[in-house]
């Protein structure tokens, strides 16, 4: 029987993290099990209605929304997300109240005893299994109305895909985790696809051809309607008819700033739409109240005054290049300080190439995470290509100092590269602490 928070976390963390170490490839990840887990706890999850958000970038932000709008409809809203930015708490969430310290200790103190029957052929389960999980389990237990599922990574075998959702949702879709997901679009694509389920009405936001040439297909295949959230609307694929949006989506009605938020928000407001048609009390009001008092922090985010500092996770060549948008439509003519820090494992070169040439200063950091870059190797990645001078720091907390130092008033500086060091930013500022 676990006593304290502190066992909760070791208990959790005591299986095989592989969101320390990646997998080689999506069929590592064991859909199986984690539906023999959720029957040995008697399904939770088929308990209350769920969406199941995938996608490259942008599907935070999506969930972020669709959770605050369903929130403002009156709805008892479950919300589960990875990963956390400061506390493991963050990811399983109700009406975006994390789960306490408390309630974590008694539902492993429940759910333990029934899991260690899991079938040993199985296998031994992941830590981002055991999270997916409890959170499934919890929201039963709190007789949510709906939940908002985040996908972790792919989609096709990743653990929230054990869910049967209502309805599925794709972000944007662009290269990141070529590794294990495939280093073409259309293998991407597919990998994302995966949460399509047959006759389960699937939203897309407008891809890039081939990403939306698979999505098409897949969904035809499972007889799933597909719908794309566009500019102009919510259009139905098979008739072309258009459903106008309740309101005029402009970024300063939004709470997440940048008009890339535009499309994720775009596309959360149509998945209101879907789910209002499937009988949601959601008002048009709450999809306008929803989309303003969104807050998702480390997009885009900024934590502070002279010198102006934003952290923003963009962790991925698109997510940089739309950053880089952002930082030149809001701040112009600031002169600007990067501090980047990436994991080991993104595609580091296209990062560089949008955001490096950008920069005044560039200062390289790293974050606590095991999969963190060193530093000095980022540096000469950088170098490779560009022969300015790059300064190299052993943390965050020293690369803001540095920063700090060799930024004007009139400067900006912006903190990006991996969520992981945008979170140690925000630490720094005081603006969260990890328990």
């Amino acid at each position: 029987m676990l006593q304290t928070y502190q066992d909760a976390l070791d208990w959790i963390y005591s299986f095989l993290d592989s969101e320390k170490k990646l997998p080689k490839n999506p069929t590592e990840f064991n859909l199986p099990r984690v539906k023999a887990m959720l029957a040995l706890l008697d399904n939770p999850q088929l308990r209350y209605p769920a969406v199941i958000v995938a996608g490259t970038k942008g599907k935070g932000s999506t969930c972020a929304f669709l959770e605050s709008i369903a929130r403002h409809s009156g709805l008892k809203v479950g919300f589960f997300s990875s990963p956390h930015l400061h506390s493991y708490r963050e990811r399983i969430q109700i009406n975006r109240e994390p789960i306490s310290q408390i309630q974590l200790v008694e539902l492993i103190n429940q759910v333990q005893p029934l899991l260690e029957q899991l079938d040993p052929e199985l296998g031994s389960a992941t830590t981002y299994e055991i999270g997916v999980v409890l959170g499934l389990y919890y929201f039963a237990t709190q007789a949510i109305e709906l939940a908002v599922l985040e996908i972790g990574l792919g989609g096709r075998y990743d653990a929230i895909n054990s869910v049967d959702p209502v309805l599925s949702v794709i972000a944007s879709i662009s290269y990141d985790h070529t590794a294990i997901l495939g280093d073409t679009l259309a293998k991407i694509a597919y990998e994302k696809a995966g949460i399509i389920k047959q006759h389960v009405p699937v939203i897309s936001t407008v891809q890039q051809a081939e990403a939306a040439e698979v999505i098409g297909r897949i969904a035809a295949e499972q007889a799933a309607p597909l719908f794309i959230a566009g500019m102009a609307g919510l259009q139905e694929q098979a008739s072309g008819v258009i459903a106008e949006y309740p309101l005029v989506i402009v970024p300063d009605q939004l709470g997440l700033k940048g008009d890339f938020q535009m499309q994720n928000a775009q596309l959360a407001a149509s998945a209101a739409m879907l789910l209002r048609e499937l009988g949601f009390p959601i008002s048009d009001d709450a999809i306008r109240q929803g989309l303003a008092t969104t807050q998702w922090p480390a997009r885009f985010e900024q934590i502070a005054n002279n010198p102006v500092t934003i952290v923003d996770g963009a962790h991925n060549g698109d997510s940089a290049r739309v950053l880089l948008q952002a930082l030149k439509q809001h701040y112009p003519k600031r002169p600007l300080t990067l501090v980047l820090g990436t994991s080991s494992d993104k595609d580091i070169q296209a990062i560089i190439q949008q955001l490096s040439t950008a920069a005044t200063k560039i200062i390289t950091t790293c974050s606590r995470h095991p999969r963190a870059l060193a530093p000095e190797r980022l540096a000469e990645m950088i170098q490779s290509t560009d022969a300015r001078p790059v300064h190299q720091t052993n943390s965050v907390a020293e690369a803001l100092t540095l920063a700090q130092q060799l930024t004007t008033v009139d400067g900006l500086i912006c903190v990006t590269g991996s969520l992981f060091v945008a979170a140690e930013a925000r630490e720094v500022y005081g603006l969260a602490q990890p328990d």
